[in-house]
């Protein structure tokens, strides 16, 4: 009988993880993994599968990949109305991809458990003082103060208190009627500040509600629209929170990680002899590997034969985040490679985090444009090796904060400090995310 005591290969060095008070067999540390252990599952092993077969149809071109959500969750804003707007943006979204583009999305927040973050350096210096980097709140504070920047393992028991309340809104959202196609106006009112996109999503809008009322007059039961799948994700970083949140599923006595339905494995910690790898290779979660420009197609094989040696359709996913200059060059050649060795993989375009910069105000962004031309070159770059473009992995907020420059509403350098509220990584804001979804539903209508 599988058992999880022989899950974890001990020795291995797990990159980017806490600097914990007492170490990883500290007290404490043993004391939050404890109650973690006791804890019932986030998600059910059931729900990572009917995933995984939604992955292996995207892989096939039959459906497209749409994952959005927070850089880094804060428990401050674990909020009803935070929660809700993102869950809005994503549904907005969706809608545009689906009716333009007549392919399902498979929706995926980017919640529930995205509250840690790997950092460049281990300390953050201001005016002399030099303490611990903020690594999320699932291990210290954002305050720069010795007693908030302490890495704390007690706050991992309230990452799962957190993501326990955000997913039960979720759902309740996503199964209560909120998410139903009948509700796409609903959906836009105080929001679309952009004229242009504000006004071409209630005409789409129009249709879909028009589309809606004739299928119903034709016998379509109404409450089929009443519902989505919504799937929760976050990367895989702090092991002593993923690992004793991993459980033998009764079904198949096989573990799944079920802190989440889809984990990924960020480009600083998928070393090949790492934990990390190593925690991957072992749960049955469908996994995302970021893959950044450095990523050779050798690279990219080895993953393969680690994580997924029995190629099952819909266990892995490819998260590139090359940066709109390289995206061209680098992508191609890794499209080509794995689709000459037959994987099953899903290639998903994250066209944030190789396009962020440090404006003379000290304020990090990225510019819409930026982000557009790379997934330009990600659906480029596929049609000419003639694979399949199967989605976007996007940090967004449904709130209309300024922390990308440009888009529809020009924000400029200037305008930052006017409401730049993320804890880590700059996200498009409401009205940006939309109008990122038409462009790309045209991409897929043409591609």
């Amino acid at each position: 009988m599988t058992t999880l005591d022989n899950l974890f290969t001990p020795g291995l060095v797990a990159a980017q993880q806490p600097q914990w008070p007492g170490g990883v067999e500290g007290e404490a540390v043993k004391a939050a993994v404890a109650t973690l252990s006791k804890l019932p599952p986030l998600v059910f092993a059931g729900e990572c599968d009917n995933l995984k077969a939604r992955i292996a149809q995207a892989q096939e071109g039959k459906a497209f990949w749409l994952q959005g959500g927070d850089c880094a969750e804060t428990f401050v804003a674990a909020t009803a109305d935070s929660i809700r707007n993102r869950i809005k943006t994503i549904l907005q979204m969706a809608a545009v991809l689906q009716y333009f583009a007549s392919l399902p999305v498979i929706k995926v927040g980017r919640m529930a458990g995205q509250f840690a973050k790997p950092r460049s350096n281990n300390d953050e210096t201001r005016d002399g003082v030099t303490l611990p980097a903020y690594r999320g709140d699932a291990v210290n504070d954002l305050a720069f103060t010795l007693e908030a920047r302490t890495p704390n393992p007690e706050r991992l028991v309230q990452v799962y208190n957190t993501s326990s309340a955000t997913l039960n809104l979720v759902r309740a959202f996503t199964q209560g009627g909120f998410a139903d196609l009948r509700q796409v106006h609903t959906w836009n009112k105080g929001f679309a500040n952009d004229p242009r996109f504000g006004a071409r999503y209630e005409e789409m809008a129009n249709e879909i509600s028009r589309a809606l009322a004739f299928m119903e007059s034709a016998g379509v039961d109404p409450e089929s629209f009443k519902s989505v799948d919504f799937y929760s994700s976050h990367e895989a970083l702090i092991l002593e929170y993923e690992r004793p949140l991993t459980r033998i599923d009764s079904r198949t006595n096989l573990p799944y990680d079920v802190s989440a339905h889809f984990l990924w494995i960020g480009e600083r910690t998928r070393q090949m002899d790492g934990a990390h790898m190593d925690f991957a290779a072992k749960i049955q979660n469908p996994i995302g590997i970021k893959l950044g420009p450095k990523t050779t197609p050798e690279d990219a094989l080895a993953m393969i034969a680690k994580l997924n040696p029995s190629n099952e359709p819909g266990r892995l996913t490819f998260i590139t985040r090359m940066g709109a200059g390289a995206i061209r060059e680098k992508l191609p050649p890794l499209l080509k490679a794995i689709n000459d060795s037959g994987a099953k993989v899903l290639w998903v375009c994250d066209p944030m985090h190789g396009n962020t910069f440090e404006t003379s105000t000290g304020y990090k962004t990225r510019r819409f444009d930026d982000v557009m031309d790379e997934v330009r070159g990600f659906f480029e770059s596929h049609k000419a090796v003639g694979t399949h473009p199967g989605g976007v992995h996007i940090e967004l907020t449904g709130d209309d904060v300024t922390e990308c420059l440009g888009g529809g509403e020009q924000i400029s350098e200037a305008d930052l400090a006017n409401r730049y509220e993320s804890a880590c990584d700059p996200r498009l804001n409401h009205t940006q995310s939309l109008e990122l979804s038409f462009l790309v539903a045209e991409m897929l209508r043409d591609r």
